[in-house]
């Protein structure tokens, strides 16, 4: 085992490949400015994330290699990331280029900070710690410029699996968001739908709720949710809205759709953040701080709830939680969890 293997198993938490192979959300784009260094932890694995001038972005282990202290704690001097303890000087490259105790020698090839894949897209800095299997996940809406986007968040969540539970979950609207997503005095019952498994995950067809004040317009809707888990973290929603007040309802259009792109990044085992994209092409739009403003509202009302499941770590195993024909789709998630092998933050 090399030097660089040795450091990564002494400060990995997480052995599952299929997490380790896949892309995860660690920030937003305007999170890092150049001149700045910005620590974030990922599957418990302590990371810095920097920019150079040119708009480079990067993304090492929080350590450097000499003795080991974090690159976090030290400064960024002429596009190179200088370690606080002894000074040396990391290039984009992630090679040591200075050693200010021995300026005029050339440092050893093997004096490099441990640098991971990193690509910026729908305004997220997505992540790799290993070799990236797929892709990233599409969100179809993004490049579409009838759209309007907002991103949202952070929220903080003790599991990133049961956030992406809640989220693709409506029976739970009428309780936990009374008066805004549903009516607790008169709950949707929720007709029987259909999951699909590819290979690019899981989605639903339509699933109808009630919503008193269904999106960031502030009006009344009968909403069509259609749901897909595009990775263990990363999940999505096409919602198709209808205003159902009669005297308001010119002000809908038959193509409206509210979309939302949710990723969890687990921090470790019990500890993750989610962060969203909202997408909307209603005329006029909301404004983003209209959007955030509700999405703030429900996102606190959800972790309140999902933060008090037990156990903390999510179990994959049906026979562990009563499961309903209501819960096919987390019932399927779980599943699918599972037979990918996902161990890590999950309970068997």
């Amino acid at each position: 085992m090399n030097r660089v293997s040795v450091l990564a198993k002494e400060l990995q938490g997480c052995q599952d490949t299929v997490l380790l192979n896949d892309w995860h959300v660690t920030g937003v784009s305007e999170d890092v400015v150049p001149g700045k260094l910005v620590p974030v932890t990922l599957l418990e694995r302590d990371l810095v994330m920097w920019r150079q001038a040119d708009g480079s972005l990067h993304v090492w282990e929080d350590l450097c290699v000499h003795r080991g202290a974090r690159l976090s704690k030290g400064f960024i001097c002429e596009d190179r990331v200088v370690c606080p303890y002894h000074g040396w000087n990391y290039d984009g490259t992630s090679q040591c280029v200075l050693m200010p105790a021995a300026p005029t020698e050339t440092p050893m090839k093997k004096a490099r900070a441990i640098a991971h894949q990193v690509v910026e897209r729908y305004g997220f800095i997505w992540v790799c710690l290993g070799t990236p299997s797929n892709d990233i996940p599409a969100f179809p809406e993004w490049d579409d410029p009838s759209y309007t986007k907002v991103l949202c968040g952070p929220y903080h969540f003790r599991s990133g699996y049961r956030a992406i539970e809640n989220f693709i979950d409506t029976t739970h609207f009428p309780f936990v968001h009374a008066g805004v997503n549903g009516l607790i005095d008169n709950p949707d019952v929720i007709a029987p739908y259909e999951v699909d498994e590819t290979e690019d995950g899981l989605s639903t067809n339509e699933v109808r709720v009630t919503q008193p004040y269904g999106d960031p317009r502030n009006v009344p809707v009968i909403a069509y949710y259609a749901y897909r888990c595009l990775r263990p973290l990363v999940a999505y929603f096409r919602k198709r809205v209808e205003i159902s007040d009669p005297a308001r309802a010119a002000e809908g259009n038959p193509n409206d759709r509210f979309c939302t792109f949710l990723t969890a990044q687990q921090i470790d085992e019990t500890h993750s953040i989610v962060r969203i994209c909202c997408a909307m092409n209603f005329s006029p739009a909301p404004t983003p701080e209209e959007v955030r403003k509700r999405q703030d509202l429900v996102y606190a009302q959800d972790s309140e709830i999902v933060d008090t499941q037990r156990p903390e770590r999510i179990p994959v195993d049906l026979r562990y939680e009563l499961h309903h024909r209501s819960d096919l789709l987390g019932q399927k998630y779980r599943s699918w969890l599972r037979n990918m092998g996902v161990t890590y933050g999950t309970f068997c």
